[in-house]
């Protein structure tokens, strides 16, 4: 698994983390079931804090993408996949509007006013 973060990028480093193993589920570099190095070695590799690989790792647990089994390790849940297509998609979209000056309140009324 080729996990990177892009140092020019000014979102936060935890969201880079979890963008990047989105991507890696997207590309099925990683498939349902697979399980995920542990956090330190995820840090060491990507260059940053143990706790900001946790973060990222908790944000994709809560949205259904990673499951945390005790003795088990980090494993990728499943329909993740596609999940992680659509949150990817999502994230982009948000930094799109937020690029052209939109908010996330007037984001969410544009996405009502389509259905």
């Amino acid at each position: 698994m080729l996990l990177r973060l892009n140092v020019a990028d000014t979102s936060p480093l935890h969201e880079q983390v979890a963008g990047s193993i989105r991507r890696a589920i997207a590309e099925g570099e990683l498939a349902l079931g697979d399980k995920l190095p542990p956090a330190r070695d995820l840090s060491q590799v990507l260059g940053v804090n143990a706790n900001t690989v946790l973060r990222g790792l908790r944000t994709l647990r809560d949205e259904g993408v990673l499951e945390f089994r005790r003795g088990r390790g980090v494993t990728v849940a499943g329909g993740a996949d596609q999940r992680a297509v659509l949150l990817d998609r999502v994230h982009e979209l948000v930094a799109d509007a937020a690029r052209m000056g939109y908010g996330k309140t007037e984001l969410i009324e544009m996405i009502r006013g389509t259905s």
